[in-house]
């Protein structure tokens, strides 16, 4: 087991921990506990495809388990904000369902032997995500209550960005790789 692999496998056993943190209000400082379990894995996300790359070091387990231990982290994450009241349902259900959607295309690329590498917008979304759960793990409003308007527009408006773009990279993603669901691809 090679050290990016490992980081995959630290990243989603660090998942129960941050829910811990985050959904237990028995846990002291919790947000900020679950915000430094959070920017850990998120750190290992990045960390774990720059040493696979760098030094040669990408598996077939790699490519399997780090995109589903990272849409594992993000999709914990929105799901507690949706029990604590802080995202609603319907947006989590979308860019949840966009995950599935592009998994379920990347299967059938891989089927027909067809890599498809993230594009940008899959990029600019993801990294959006992870800065508007920081700042929703924050909960910047409870250290500034007088802030608090301000703040929670600050935390809408990242929300439906993150949505936003999640639809933009659905499309972008459907868009540039069409030809995958050609009948004639095998």
């Amino acid at each position: 087991m090679n050290l990016p692999n490992r980081l995959t496998i630290l990243r989603t056993i660090l998942i129960p921990f941050f829910l811990v943190a985050m959904l237990w209000d028995k846990v002291p400082y919790g947000n900020w506990i679950a915000l430094a379990i959070f920017a850990a894995a998120s750190l290992t996300d990045m960390l774990d495809g720059k040493i696979a790359r760098k030094y040669n070091l990408v598996t077939n387990f790699g490519k399997f388990m780090d995109p589903l231990a990272d849409k594992l982290l993000v999709s914990s994450a929105m799901i507690a904000f949706v029990e604590l009241g802080r995202i609603p349902c319907w947006i989590v259900i979308v860019i949840i369902a966009r995950e599935f959607i592009i998994s379920g295309f990347r299967l059938v690329a891989a089927d027909n032997g067809i890599v498809i590498a993230a594009g940008i917008w899959g990029k600019i979304k993801t990294a959006e995500q992870m800065v508007m759960l920081c700042i929703l793990i924050a909960d910047f409003a409870s250290v500034f209550p007088s802030a608090a308007a301000v703040i929670s527009l600050i935390e809408n408006i990242l929300i439906y960005v993150a949505l936003v773009l999640t639809i933009v990279s659905l499309f972008d993603y459907l868009l540039h790789n069409k030809g995958v669901l050609a009948e004639n691809n095998k």
